[in-house]
């Protein structure tokens, strides 16, 4: 049996088509075949993306720097930590600014990547790879900063299409041995959807309903301390902009991406971009208050990413990060498509990463 096997009779023992949310949740997360929990290689060159840790270290220095202002003796939890290369950063970083935290936890689906993340953090920090753990459940009363980059997007979404002036939700039916979309005849009248008079018809656009019960949780685990959300996506009025007629919907095979959900199952990732609007208000709702919000650029700068390269004496690693730096503050490039969002609970501190850009009254 395959994923194609199993999702087909799933939507065989439903007699109707099954919503996006569902499928994308199979495909990426199913506990043998999904893409998040394979043997396969997701990251890096040789996988089928590349995040902002694995482009330059500075990334994590950077993200360092913001831990240790808020940190007050209190710990990390990271979510989804990748081939653990952020982890060893904001280590590395924190221990040479005497400020390491007494535990830096680590939640991680999936037990390939947990291998991977184990031997980079052990290889790159060995004396203090004991300060590491990884958990299987949310802590308790946590104090300190969580550190999410690239989660959200990785949520399930469902798909929702304007059609005779409302939306309507977009199923997934297998029919002739394929996959296809398929409308649900009921009208889509979830609160979520937030859009303006002059939307064409067939708009097609997606929506995250699991980051509500994941912010909650979120509020619930933490005494005190800062929520750090570094993801690509937008604000309200540009997710639902007329132009945007096909969402943000992407997969990423080997570094390419398409827009077919339906091939190469379990072995390509599938994502949408994160409205901020809305995680925002989910995030006030579950009792965080939303401190920041900028740009992935501005925040790295508020940060002071270009001291790195200032106090680098060496002219052939001087050239080395100033190509880095450009790749992560660049606007054609990460700087301004991925955004920084900061939710604080009991924290009265002026957050240093948005000292230059704070577009928190935008969402």
């Amino acid at each position: 049996m395959n994923l194609e096997d199993i999702i087909s009779k799933t939507i065989k023992d439903n007699n109707n088509p099954i919503g996006f949310d569902v499928f994308m949740n199979l495909v990426l997360y199913h506990h043998q075949f999904g893409y998040y929990r394979s043997n396969k290689m997701i990251l890096g060159h040789k996988g089928d993306f590349i995040t902002a840790p694995e482009t330059s270290d500075l990334f994590g220095f950077c993200l360092a720097r913001q831990c240790k202002q808020v940190l007050n003796n209190g710990n990390i939890l990271e979510f989804g930590a990748g081939s653990g290369i952020l982890a060893a950063q904001i280590l590395f970083e924190l221990g040479r600014q005497n400020s390491l935290p007494e535990k830096y936890f680590i939640i991680e689906l999936s037990a390939q990547l947990k291998k991977i993340q184990q031997q980079t953090i052990k290889r790159a920090l060995p004396e203090i790879y004991d300060r590491v753990e990884w958990l299987t459940e949310l802590p308790r009363n946590f104090k300190g900063v969580v550190v999410a980059n690239e989660v959200l997007d990785a949520f399930p979404v469902k798909r929702i299409t304007f059609w005779n002036n409302q939306f309507y939700e977009l199923g997934v039916d297998y029919t002739d041995n394929c996959f296809q979309w398929k409308r649900f005849e009921r009208p889509y009248l979830k609160s979520k959807v937030s859009y303006g008079d002059d939307l064409p018809e067939g708009y097609t656009t997606e929506i995250s309903l699991q980051s509500d019960g994941w912010l909650k949780s979120l509020y619930d685990l933490m005494a005190e301390g800062v929520v750090l959300l570094i993801d690509y996506g937008m604000s309200q009025s540009e997710y639902f902009h007329p132009q945007r007629t096909d969402g943000t919907l992407k997969c990423f095979h080997k570094h390419k991406s398409n827009n077919n959900p339906f091939i190469h199952l379990g072995d390509q990732d599938i994502t949408a971009s994160v409205n901020f609007s809305d995680i925002a208000k989910s995030s006030i709702d579950a009792g965080f208050k939303v401190d920041g919000f900028s740009t992935q650029s501005m925040f790295l700068i508020s940060l002071g990413i270009e001291n790195f390269l200032i106090s680098e004496e060496k002219t052939e690693n001087k050239i080395k990060l100033a190509q880095e730096i450009k790749q992560l503050v660049m606007p054609g490039a990460m700087g301004e498509v991925f955004k920084v969002m900061a939710l604080t609970k009991k924290q009265s501190v002026k957050l240093d990463g948005f000292k230059e850009q704070n577009l928190t009254e935008r969402l």
